[in-house]
């Protein structure tokens, strides 16, 4: 969780301690020391990933800023750590929001149980025909790539569309450790609740050399002038269309990819999106001295 960037560079300790002064939060306690449940609370794990993903960025850019960066784009939460990276929100403003939105989302699958589940090696058109006579609500919530999607909705009709997938075909179907029903219309009041903050937030004009966000929402490119509260608040209970997304940004040209923050799963779905995409990753010194080097021109 960024330990290694946050101990040797000081771009990535000023992400952390700003980070916490805002959200009264003590990052380093959370993302270095506190224990899987705690971390795994969505209002926690939403921050910590929004942290780590920033300072990793916040590394990198340093470390290429005579280059372009033709794109940015987030994997649910990610995307407002996207938003950073191109400038159109401030580290401060996207902090709070970020808590705000976890806070929001963490009440709500208390108030609405709801849960998700992981559908391995089905398309999208079948699950969704699985999907459509289950009693309740039960929704493709996270299209990651290609034989890979998340289904989201209340307890009971996501337990049957666990059963009725596995019937259609399904490689595996796995039950996510989840505290509610995340990018599904369970999600609406938290939204609502989150927009009058998204809307008052300061949004601002992104720098000459990183281009547009990708939405979640639209799969396609968005600036300052499109409706940009209205992206994040529909982004809560509507599904993450990251195929397309990355689908859209290769027809635009884009062909090399970097991901900051935790890990490397967002570059396993993309090459299973496009196989000719190259990704490089900044998690730690390593990585991020890797990634610098097979970048610069």
């Amino acid at each position: 969780m960024g330990r290694e960037l946050y101990q040797l560079r000081p771009e990535a300790e000023q992400v952390f301690n700003l980070v916490g002064m805002v959200t009264g939060v003590d990052m380093v306690a959370l993302c270095f020391d506190a224990d899987e449940e705690t971390l795994r609370q969505t209002q926690n794990a939403q921050l910590a990933l929004f942290t780590v993903s920033v300072a990793a960025f916040r590394c990198f850019k340093k470390h290429i800023a005579d280059l372009r960066i033709d794109a940015v784009a987030g994997h649910s939460v990610g995307e407002y750590a996207a938003l950073v990276a191109n400038g159109i929100l401030d580290l401060g403003q996207a902090a709070t929001l970020v808590q705000q939105r976890g806070q929001f989302m963490a009440e709500a699958g208390e108030a609405v149980p709801g849960t998700m589940a992981a559908v391995l090696g089905m398309e999208r058109n079948a699950l969704e025909a699985v999907l459509h006579p289950i009693e309740g609500v039960v929704v493709v919530a996270n299209d990651n790539c290609p034989g890979q999607l998340v289904i989201s909705g209340e307890v009971t009709a996501v337990h049957a569309a666990i059963d009725r997938a596995k019937e259609a075909g399904a490689k595996r179907v796995i039950p996510l450790n989840v505290s509610g029903a995340f990018h599904s219309p369970l999600m609406t009041g938290a939204a609502e609740e989150l927009y009058p903050a998204l809307d008052g937030a300061r949004w601002q004009g992104r720098p000459n050399d990183i281009g547009p966000l990708y939405s979640n929402v639209t799969a396609e490119a968005v600036g300052r002038e499109q409706d940009l509260p209205g992206l994040l608040k529909e982004q809560l209970f509507k599904p993450v269309r990251w195929t397309e997304t990355i689908q859209n940004m290769r027809r635009d040209g884009i062909t090399t990819f970097v991901e900051c923050g935790v890990g490397d799963v967002l570059s396993g779905m993309i090459r299973r999106i496009d196989k000719e995409a190259t990704c490089y990753r900044v998690n730690d010194l390593e990585s991020l001295e890797q990634t610098v080097a097979a970048l610069r021109p």
